[in-house]
């Protein structure tokens, strides 16, 4: 059985109907595996990405693409002790994070 996931496009739709991710610095609290993260990258953003997860940070690192891979970084790590400056990105997501 494939999974298939988003095979429509409407998160890549609905995230270019937010903003223009082009250029852009994201960083993504809570990327779980990196689904998110992926579409962020596709649309041209550079996303630090992180979850407390590391089983899932590692998913997500083997399932990049290696056209993703100079824009991406993922990390393990807390929401609230990010570590990172102010104004250090253009915007955050964070999905199903809680």
């Amino acid at each position: 059985m494939t999974l298939r996931v988003d095979s429509e496009k409407y998160e890549v739709r609905a995230l270019e109907g937010v903003a223009d991710w082009r250029g852009k610095r994201v960083v993504e609290i809570g990327c779980g595996k990196g689904r998110l993260t992926e579409r962020l990258a596709s649309l041209g953003a550079s996303v630090e990405a992180s979850d407390p997860n590391k089983e899932a940070i590692a998913a997500a690192r083997d399932g990049l693409p290696n056209r993703f891979a100079e824009r991406v970084r993922f990390t393990v790590g807390q929401a609230e002790l990010l570590g990172y400056r102010d104004a250090s990105f253009d915007t955050a997501v964070f999905a199903w994070s809680l």
